[in-house]
């Protein structure tokens, strides 16, 4: 009935302290579920504890071995290819999330929901974390059609159809959570609790955060192209009024002096926007590039589960 996959990426300190409070938490719903690991290449011990995890309780523990490390979000595309619930739930192996919230997500759900996702309550990260989350909220707010409140939280819980819909897509990048949230018919959002890493650091970097957020906004929208195309439109439109203006005083005042820092300036300005156009062309020609290759998103070495 409950699939719960959670993609662990060098959490070896961490993950005796997960399994000790995600188990009791679902043993304690009374439903028949299955907890999927996805070791997205973990350069750690955390392969070993994971099989060793699955060696105690092979009955609800299933195990998936990447043979190098393809990114969160392949690995719970992973999880969602080989679970067998009904409702699945993504975790972060962290402990951020409370495994307890489970429940909260299943009992929106149980109200007709297809996608729960979560907010955060009193965030633990760092200030300059919390301030690039929430401006990225905004942004991606603009650009897309997508209305999730705090996209950085990974405990969200889906239906087997979204999930379905889901493993039919072939998109090499993309963002799970947005996904979802276009093909949910009814989706919702609970407060969920947020504590501090029980263990080790976060393996988000500023520039993977900055990838993540390029992902988002390219895989669901075509808007910074369009806005940057009305933007050279008006700029075209200015630099024409200024070459009918700089004609007049020609015509009117004679040769004039000075103006050279000032032409500088215009030209530093245009070549710095004509290289931020090509760059945003860029994001989205390399995207196509990654899709055309129709390379594997991810390549599984070994499936520790028991067998029906």
């Amino acid at each position: 009935m409950l699939s719960v996959v959670i993609p662990v990426y060098n959490e070896e300190d961490g993950l005796a302290a997960l399994f000790d409070r995600l188990y009791p938490a679902l043993d304690a719903l009374g439903l028949r579920y299955e907890v999927i690991f996805i070791n997205d290449g973990s350069r750690d011990r955390s392969p070993g504890i994971l099989a060793e995890q699955f060696k105690r309780r092979p009955d609800v523990t299933r195990v998936i071995l990447f043979n190098g490390n393809f990114g969160q979000h392949r690995a719970i595309l992973a999880g969602f290819a080989h679970c067998r619930g009904e409702r699945i739930v993504t975790l972060d192996a962290d402990l951020q999330n409370p495994p307890e919230d489970i429940a909260t997500l299943l009992a929106k759900m149980d109200e007709g929901h297809d996608y729960v996702g979560s907010i955060r309550r009193m965030r633990q990260d760092a200030a300059w974390r919390r301030w690039a989350s929430k401006a990225m909220n905004g942004l991606r707010a603009k650009l897309t059609r997508i209305n999730i409140t705090d996209q950085g939280c990974m405990l969200r819980a889906y239906s087997r159809d979204i999930v379905s819909l889901i493993n039919q897509c072939g998109e090499m990048n993309t963002f799970i959570p947005a996904l979802a949230y276009q093909f949910a018919r009814n989706p919702a959002e609970v407060v969920v609790g947020h504590e501090e890493r029980f263990a080790g650091e976060s393996k988000y970097s500023l520039y993977s955060l900055i990838r993540l957020n390029f992902d988002l906004v390219t895989s669901f929208s075509v808007v910074p192209l369009q806005w940057f195309s009305l933007l050279g439109m008006a700029i075209s439109a200015g630099a024409g009024l200024l070459v009918l203006l700089l004609l007049g005083r020609r015509l009117i005042i004679g040769p004039e002096e000075g103006g050279l820092f000032t032409l500088f300036a215009i030209a530093f300005f245009l070549i710095g926007l004509a290289l931020f156009g090509i760059g945003l062309i860029g994001e989205y020609v390399g995207r196509i590039y990654s899709e055309v290759r129709q390379r594997p998103r991810y390549v599984i070495s070994t499936v520790l589960e028991q067998r029906e």
